[in-house]
């Protein structure tokens, strides 16, 4: 469904600015911004992506991956095509690289908000999750989405790249509770050259989430050969660990997809390695993600004792009560 875009400004000539994400695309009348599902048609921008739905799934919380925000609840989850970002090693492309550019308009299911929040309420979710591709590039309907479902009790959670405005982030922060941020490298050239972004922005909006009170996760997809140098890995930590040693760091391991699917999967003593560093940086809730049983599960960071037993995306055990380590009463940071 075609839709007046937010966040942008209309200039001389017919030419539109939209400000919604860090590209800050100029775009002139009939062509498309970066993202490929934003239009300038007549010197009015429009997305051609609001209420198609081409993924809707129930997923654990577990699976964005948020691991200190409703541990063990349901998350109802949905995508529309499209992505500011061209990652090599994206496991999504089918969808995140579609884009109305090609022809692809009317591409999915068609859900108003209210369908995407009765869902949800159906299926018992305690939450939705914008997620799969880039949420940002489906602003408009994420915004509607998640204004109903704070009306409804349920919380509103992106998973995302993270290149969005201030702007943009200061829109959605009265109806944004989470966000799983990909922190994909600690280099600003492996972003422009892999992902066609910048590593600043990207930054800068984990540092604004932060601020403006919105639970973080920051994940990061350990890829052989490309961001698992000590020197890289370090910084990422670093980073985290500047902004709040309580961000939960994801470290991811690598399987071979897309323009990447020459490369090798993570060795897992390089996560441990990852992990290691993350601690080193004083980072006190670090885990290692798909892979099954290496590092997973929550532990008290004052007196060290198991608090959630997870496996997969399974909670096996849970001895957080109100926020506090059941055996210390430590403050647990996070949404529980």
């Amino acid at each position: 469904m075609r839709k007046e875009a937010l966040l942008y400004k209309k200039l001389a000539n017919n030419l539109t600015h939209c400000y919604l994400c860090n590209h800050n695309c100029r775009i002139s009348e009939g062509k498309f911004g970066f993202c490929g599902v934003r239009q300038n048609i007549q010197g009015t921008l429009y997305t051609h992506v609001y209420g198609e739905v081409v993924s809707a799934h129930v997923d654990p919380v577990e699976k964005k991956p948020l691991y200190h925000f409703l541990p063990g609840s349901s998350s109802f989850s949905i995508a529309a095509i499209g992505c500011n970002f061209r990652c090599s090693f994206c496991q999504n492309w089918e969808i995140s690289q579609a884009s109305a550019r090609e022809g692809l308009f009317n591409y999915g299911e068609k859900l108003t908000p209210e369908d995407v929040v009765r869902l949800a309420l159906e299926n018992n979710c305690k939450s939705i999750s914008y997620t799969y591709t880039e949420p940002t590039i489906f602003f408009e309907y994420a915004l509607n989405i998640a204004k109903i479902a704070k009306e409804k009790g349920l919380k509103n959670i992106f998973v995302t790249n993270g290149y969005m405005t201030s702007q943009c982030l200061e829109m959605l922060r009265p109806y944004l509770d989470a966000a799983n941020v990909d922190l994909k490298f600690f280099k600003d050239s492996s972003y422009k050259e892999i992902c066609a972004a910048s590593l600043e922005p990207v930054l800068n909006s984990i540092r604004l989430m932060h601020e403006l009170g919105i639970w973080v996760e920051v994940t990061t997809l350990v890829i052989p050969g490309e961001n698992d140098s000590e020197q890289e890995l370090s910084g990422v930590a670093g980073f985290i660990a500047g902004v709040d040693k309580n961000i939960p760091w994801h470290i991811s391991r690598f399987h071979p997809d897309y323009k990447f699917s020459g490369h090798k999967s993570t060795p897992e003593k390089t996560l441990l390695f990852a992990r290691d560093l993350g601690r080193n940086a004083g980072l006190n809730y670090i885990y290692i993600g798909n892979v099954s049983g290496l590092g997973d599960d929550t532990f008290c960071p004052q007196c060290k004792k198991l608090l959630v037993a997870r496996e997969g995306f399974d909670i096996l055990e849970n001895h957080i009560i109100n926020g506090k380590c059941s055996f210390c009463q430590a403050d647990i940071s996070g949404v529980f």
